[in-house]
């Protein structure tokens, strides 16, 4: 089995909730991501951080077989990112 730093267990993770999309910078995060307030703070809302995953890190999980490109573009750095079954089995057996 395959031992994940924690940057790149967050990642799958985040991968299961969706496919990651590119953004600026070198970052990949759900195609709509926008900045979200905690509905829990009670004096005054404030925003949560857009979670984002890093190209290496993105690289790093692809190596592993737990991410697969979705569109098979020419460019890989415009591709959609998607969890394979193999990463869904990893974060189900290493929770």
């Amino acid at each position: 089995m395959a031992e994940l730093t924690p940057a790149q267990i967050a990642g799958l993770k985040l991968a299961r909730d969706g496919d990651l999309h590119p953004q600026a910078a070198g970052k990949w995060t759900h195609e709509n991501a926008t900045v979200t307030y905690a509905k829990t703070d009670r004096w005054k809302e404030r925003p949560q951080k857009i979670k984002t995953v890093t190209a290496k890190t993105l690289v790093d999980l692809c190596e592993h077989g737990f991410l697969e490109r979705r569109n098979l573009t020419d460019d890989g750095t415009t591709d959609t990112y998607g969890i394979t079954m193999g990463g869904k089995i990893w974060l189900l057996q290493n929770k």
